[in-house]
């Protein structure tokens, strides 16, 4: 019974530093989630090290001359995709 009122108190606490770790945690989920929708896990047989790597190339990307093209390509992509989704 103890555990079940300390998982309550802890779902409802206001402290600021409660709220921004609860913030910054559905943040990462959801894109955990968004490396999952695009099939990344799967086509990197889960390797780590290969998603890194494929996160910091497009971090290059994004840092070189071609950032607002690039942008414009992936977002439109990505709106497409989450369109596709919600019609399914």
């Amino acid at each position: 019974m103890t555990h079940r009122v300390e998982a309550s108190q802890r779902r409802t606490d206001t402290r600021q530093w409660v709220m921004e770790r609860r913030e910054r945690t559905r943040h990462l989920i959801e894109l955990g989630g968004l490396v999952q929708k695009a099939g990344l896990v799967e086509l990197a047989d889960d390797d780590r090290a290969v998603l890194l790597g494929a996160f910091l190339a497009v971090a290059a990307k994004l840092e070189g001359e071609d950032r607002e093209q690039a942008l414009t390509l992936w977002r439109r992509r990505g709106r497409r995709a989450f369109e596709a989704d919600s019609q399914t």
